[in-house]
């Protein structure tokens, strides 16, 4: 059953929500090999959707495991990438959830219980990640965060593969441009496409 905008998470809006399953779609419609990955999920209200979304598909669809990654701890610290003349709001420890709240969501909505990492990015060792990447979602709010999840799935991707980074034009959260910046770079094949505050990268 399609998602409703009711249904949709506070923290990412109902257009670039209604863009991530449109493209995570995209890729199931298109035989992409591999798993679907979210860095960064909070409270899980977008990876609810991301898994109601694969369960609502074909059975390659639902072949696809749905891999979460969270300190559950909330932010780290920023670093200078991360100053910001809009305030300094997003502060250590901010956006803390804990990985019960989120695999009781998973269960009260009848969903299977995804692969979910407790763990800062850079402490991520290779057994945590899925041997192949068909879409991921990144929203990890900070330079440190988004820099080191691009790099963890960059190597995993498959042809045809979609990343998407939350808050690329966010003025309170210039790391994560920044970080977007350095990637296409740093990888000049790599072709981006904007739309709201998501980089959608091909």
């Amino acid at each position: 059953m399609p998602a409703k905008q009711s249904d949709y998470p506070q923290q990412v809006s109902a257009v670039e929500t209604a863009t991530i399953l449109e493209l995570l779609e995209s890729t199931v419609t298109a035989n992409v090999p591999g798993d679907v990955v979210e860095f960064g999920c909070y409270k899980g209200d977008t990876s609810i959707l991301l898994q109601k979304l694969l369960h609502s598909t074909d059975t390659t669809a639902k072949a696809k495991a749905l891999w979460l990654y969270d300190s559950f701890e909330g932010l780290p610290p920023k670093t200078a990438e991360d100053a910001s003349v809009a305030g300094d709001s997003f502060k250590a420890g901010e956006l803390f959830v804990t990985k019960r709240e989120v695999v009781a969501k998973f269960k009260k909505a009848g969903l299977r219980v995804p692969r979910i990492k407790k763990a800062f990015f850079e402490d991520l060792l290779d057994q945590d990640l899925p041997p192949q990447i068909s879409f991921a979602f990144l929203d990890g709010d900070l330079y440190g965060s988004i820099k080191t999840s691009l790099a963890l799935v960059t190597p995993r991707l498959s042809p045809g593969a979609i990343i998407i980074v939350h808050d690329y034009n966010n003025p309170e959260l210039p790391g994560s441009a920044k970080a977007v910046d350095e990637y296409l770079h740093n990888h000049p094949t790599k072709k981006l496409a904007q739309k709201a505050a998501l980089a959608i990268i091909r």
